[in-house]
């Protein structure tokens, strides 16, 4: 039986880890916190981000990480992203030296503008070739009751993609296979800066145009990243492109569409990070991925705008005049 390590005990990875096992393989969970991992182990159960939902009998957690990483095959990296290379770097030598490293996370790191993969190969000290990307529109919830989604597993390596697919290949959980993993990851990345502006939209009460409008540009926005750091223009059409940020400009399942609509009613940062129980990561990473765009003289103005709302107070309603009054162009820049 294949063999996999799951840290983190949030949503998602509790929910990919129930894939992993309903695939085949046994899976254990590593969780900081030891009454979650006690609950998991004894009532087959995550009360705290999937109550109700009944965990299957090929998972177990520990919050012992030399535990969870003993023969793992695939280590399923499911932590907020700004705090990856913290975590990664106590896990890194508890790690197989041949273990395939699958990275959950959507976002971009603050200081360095690095891709998660990239902190990866990094920390870990590992090639390109052993680091798999998931995204697509992958609601925990949904896929938590095993209802049908679809997603893509990016690596380089088109083997190690392959096996992580039929990894995680249920009847109810159909992965795809790609080799673009700059754009898989790009695409996960700024479809939350995007959601919280539709967010935005939804909270200031405005309308489907509006929103549309936002998603057709913010992808836009992404494609002209990605080409510009050598991805796939196809792959922001795919399921880790287009697809995800449906899911998540338009789900009220959503962690950034319901951080975003909350700023949008007006309330302050503060207030509605106090409002939200777990991590948006769009909320940090719109700065990141503005940092990234900026360096590579990429334009993305739905993001500065979103950064402008989020971290430097504008107005909502000025932040959206200042957006529509830009100069006009042709749709292809």
């Amino acid at each position: 039986m294949t063999r996999a390590a799951v840290f983190g005990t949030g949503s998602w990875g509790t929910a990919f880890g129930m894939v992993l096992a309903d695939a085949g393989c046994e899976v254990t969970l590593w969780g900081r916190r030891p009454e979650l991992v006690e609950a998991v182990n004894t009532t087959r159960s995550n009360p705290d981000y999937l109550p109700g939902v009944t965990l299957p009998s090929a998972m177990r957690a520990t919050t012992d990480p030399a535990e969870a990483a003993e023969d793992a095959e695939f280590t399923v990296l499911a932590v907020p992203s700004q705090t990856l290379r913290d975590n990664l770097a106590g896990w890194a030598p508890l790690l197989r030296p041949d273990t395939v490293l699958v990275s959950l996370m959507k976002g971009v790191e603050l200081g360095t503008a690095k891709r998660m993969s990239e902190v990866i190969e990094e920390v870990a000290e590992a090639e390109p070739e052993r680091v798999a990307v998931l995204s697509g529109p992958n609601l925990a919830k949904e896929i938590a009751a095993r209802q049908p989604a679809a997603s893509v597993v990016a690596c380089r390596s088109e083997e190690v993609a392959r096996r992580l697919q039929k990894a995680c290949h249920t009847p109810y959980f159909r992965p795809y296979t790609n080799t673009d993993v700059v754009g898989c990851e790009l695409g996960g990345a700024v479809k939350n800066v995007i959601g919280l502006a539709v967010g935005i939209a939804d909270g200031m009460g405005l309308g489907d145009n509006t929103k549309a409008s936002l998603i057709t540009r913010g992808l836009a926005e992404t494609t002209r990243l990605g080409l510009v750091m050598g991805a796939d223009p196809v792959t922001f059409a795919g399921l880790a492109g287009m697809g995800d940020l449906v899911a998540t400009c338009c789900s009220p399942l959503s962690r950034n569409h319901t951080f975003g609509t909350n700023l949008g009613r007006g309330m302050t940062l503060e207030q509605t990070i106090a409002a939200t129980r777990q991590t948006a990561e769009g909320v940090k990473s719109c700065e990141s991925v503005l940092d990234l765009a900026r360096r590579h003289g990429v334009d993305m103005p739905i993001t500065e705008t979103v950064v402008d709302i989020v971290h430097d107070g504008k107005p909502p309603m000025v932040a959206l005049k200042e957006l529509m009054s830009r100069s006009a162009k042709a749709e292809g820049h």
